[in-house]
């Protein structure tokens, strides 16, 4: 089990913070939103999640 980004696109304002901040380059924009493009090299350190302004991303436990 590890920890991966869940981004909710209704809340995202496409900032593009999060995908500014993160180590592992996991988050990409698209269609002005971001999206979790490689979830297998989050280390699950929450940077996206702490920097949003909008609250628009959480960690979610998966079998990854």
């Amino acid at each position: 089990m590890k920890v991966i980004p869940y981004i909710d696109d209704k809340k995202c304002i496409g900032c593009k913070i999060c995908v500014e901040v993160c180590p592992n380059r996991v988050l990409k924009m698209s269609l002005k939103k971001a999206v979790v493009m490689r979830p297998e090299v989050c280390n699950g350190c929450a940077l996206c999640v702490e920097n949003c302004p909008v609250d628009a991303i959480e960690l979610k436990w998966t079998d990854l």
